[in-house]
């Protein structure tokens, strides 16, 4: 019978109400929620609870053990696929992070829900019906890490959490989903053009994001440079540009060899050199700033902590792997 491991790591999807009447995330384990769920498919289910946490409360420790894990269990060759459960707040960047680190052509599919499995009109059963499906066809292999929420099939790579409650969370401007998921269907209208994995060496790095406004000044930079982050990923308005003290903060930062990754706070379009002024993007890039391209910020957060621990240092390498 075709196999498909579930690993639950908390979230809403998991959650249940307290004595005060508000929703506790990940008060179910793996094994419960799947008894809840009460899912009937002719596939053999396998659920594991790797920890039980509020998404907020997941640290990189957190996600090189569920790394792990996924690893193992795909040293077994009769395991079709493995679906993630995790809390909404965080998904978007635990999905990243796998995409980034798993090499294995079977596909890794997170999900997580807005709404308890307690809850009226809750989708956490229907959306982890939906990703077991996911993992367990055959069209999902070698397509990276997924997300599936309502319906919908998402590259980890340009996911991104777009309401805070209403059950179609997540979307993905300028980019659109991969497919959907009709009743037992697994549907895809594209796939991605290529795939990047990469071996990590060492620990992950600290990394902050530093995001700015109007008369934003350098403080929070500086604040990095003296707590030894070894990345910062600033975001700016439209193209890139920030205000001139932050401009130069960033240029201490580069001087104390940190690497600083520009984004952009729009949610289409990509961080790019038509302004020369101080603080325009053109300005940083000659600062030594890595161009973030069309990476949004916490996921150029995730990119950068992941190349940084796979040992690459050079800025002009950093650079051509934030250009897709």
């Amino acid at each position: 019978m075709r196999k498909v491991v579930i690993l639950t790591t908390g979230g809403t999807i998991a959650s249940l109400k307290d004595e005060s009447g508000f929703m506790r995330p990940g008060a179910l384990s793996g094994e419960e929620l799947l008894k809840l769920a009460d899912i009937r498919l002719d596939i053999d289910l396998i659920v594991e609870s790797v920890f039980q946490l509020p998404s907020p409360q997941i640290s990189w420790k957190n996600l090189l053990e569920l790394k792990t894990r996924i690893e193992e269990i795909y040293e077994n060759d009769d395991v079709n696929g493995v679906v993630v459960t995790c809390g909404t707040s965080t998904l978007e960047e635990v999905a990243y992070f796998l995409d980034l680190t798993i090499g294995n052509k079977r596909p890794v599919v997170v999900t997580g829900a807005q709404r308890g499995p307690n809850l009226l009109g809750s989708d956490s059963i229907v959306n982890l019906r939906q990703a077991i499906l996911v993992a367990n066809s055959r069209n999902s292999h070698d397509l990276g890490c997924l997300v599936v929420f309502n319906e919908k099939i998402f590259m980890a790579r340009h996911v991104k959490k777009i309401h805070s409650y209403n059950v179609n969370g997540f979307g993905s401007y300028g980019y659109g989903y991969l497919g959907i998921v009709d009743r037992d269907d697994v549907l895809y209208y594209v796939k991605p053009v290529r795939r990047e994995v990469y071996s990590l060496k060492r620990e992950i790095p600290l990394i902050y994001m530093v995001k700015c406004g109007l008369d934003t000044d350098g403080e929070f930079i500086r604040c990095a440079i003296e707590n030894k982050a070894e990345g910062i990923i600033v975001e700016g308005a439209g193209r890139g540009q920030v205000a001139i003290k932050v401009a130069e903060a960033v240029t201490e930062a580069i001087e104390a060899g940190v690497v600083v990754v520009l984004t952009t706070s729009c949610d289409e379009g990509v961080v790019y050199p038509v302004y020369n002024y101080t603080g325009s993007e053109t300005d940083l890039k000659n600062r030594g700033v890595v161009i973030g391209g069309s990476y949004e910020s916490k996921k150029a957060r995730v990119k950068l902590a992941v190349l940084l621990s796979a040992g690459i240092k050079d800025k002009a390498e950093i650079q051509k792997h934030f250009s897709d």
